[in-house]
């Protein structure tokens, strides 16, 4: 069956080698240095010819341009970094039918035009945000724009990444998390943090066609759905110094019921148990194939083989699988079914 990767990251060598010069702390982007896969176009393409049926669309790795540059550098990385994965498109549309357009979120302005640039000359199927841009949450008034533009002007979907460091302590008595805890569960929790945001700061009232991708099969919501429903059916209960109960009465639908509105993909490195629950919280039409390429133990190939393992292991119907593998994607991106 047709596989479309959603969710596979490329730093494409020119930005790669640009990204290196202004990284001041090398230690950063540590692992980046050794996934060739990553920035090696030949070795990407290599590694597919194991893989047939398998498409890519394109998405720049993490760390976010706006962590790595300035807001005076960072417009010229945002469209290194579109022009350089639009090239790579034009040049091999069989296996990267598509992209996602960068933006420098430390500078609206730009990214605004830049936006613009990438959407209608490039041809860039959607924008990709991080969870915080620099810290700063995605529910920000500055950031409004971005979204309003993305919804209503040029109706593209959006792709959500986590971001989160080691430099975010897990106590507030220490410095920095230990264990990598920052990415095992901070991440997960990043994620859901920014859906809760948009979810109580109004985002799918304001742009109820909104549609937004998030990565790991929208990380803690699923399973966690009786805190997200029960739970928050009792919103405000637990606050003393803010209105939330108000808040609570003037949404228009239960807590529950916006963040189903939220897409996800598979990317859970294999896991057959959060694919299960996810996929029955968002329902299959919601969810996209996508495999964190090349994040494995093997450097790009294994989760290309062991997700849709985990995927053709649950007995879904064909519609569902197919929906799921690259019909769903197709849809979002309005790109035809050449199938």
């Amino acid at each position: 069956m047709r596989q479309i990767d959603s969710y596979s990251h490329i730093l494409p060598r020119a930005y790669f080698d640009r990204m290196a010069e202004l990284a001041k702390d090398k230690g950063a982007i540590k692992r980046w240095l050794t996934i060739p896969v990553l920035y090696d176009l030949d070795a990407r393409l290599k590694m597919m010819e194991d893989f047939p049926d398998y498409q890519q669309i394109l998405t720049l790795s993490s760390p976010p341009v706006e962590m790595i540059a300035g807001p005076e550098d960072s417009p010229e990385m945002a469209r290194l970094a579109n022009d350089s994965m639009a090239e790579i498109r034009d040049k091999h549309p069989d296996k990267f039918p598509a992209f996602v357009a960068s933006l420098p979120m430390n500078n609206v302005p730009a990214a605004l035009e830049e936006m613009e640039r990438a959407i209608t000359k490039l041809g860039a199927k959607g924008i990709q945000v991080f969870t915080n841009v620099n810290g700063r949450p995605l529910d920000d008034e500055e950031f409004w724009p971005i979204f309003d533009a993305a919804v209503n002007k040029y109706d593209v979907p959006i792709w959500m990444h986590p971001a989160r460091g080691a430099n975010m302590p897990d106590y507030a008595s220490e410095k920095k998390s230990k264990f990598e805890i920052w990415w095992t569960f901070g991440w997960p929790y990043e994620t859901s943090a920014a859906m809760t945001r948009m979810v109580f700061s109004g985002f799918f009232d304001k742009l109820p066609n909104m549609k937004l991708i998030t990565h790991h099969m929208g990380a803690m919501i699923p399973f966690f759905d009786g805190r997200v429903g029960p739970g928050l059916d009792q919103f405000g209960s637990r606050t003393s110094d803010e209105d939330y109960e108000g808040l609570l009465k003037r949404m228009a639908k239960r807590p529950i019921d916006y963040f189903k509105m939220f897409y996800a993909d598979t990317a859970l490195a294999g896991g057959q148990a959060g694919l299960r629950c996810g996929l029955e919280f968002f329902s299959p039409k919601q969810v996209v194939f996508a495999t964190d390429c090349p994040f494995d133990p093997e450097g790009g190939p294994m989760f290309i083989r062991t997700i849709p393992e985990a995927i053709d292991g649950l007995g879904l119907s064909k519609e569902d699988s197919e929906g799921i593998y690259f019909r769903n994607a197709l849809r979002l991106l309005k790109m035809p079914c050449d199938c």
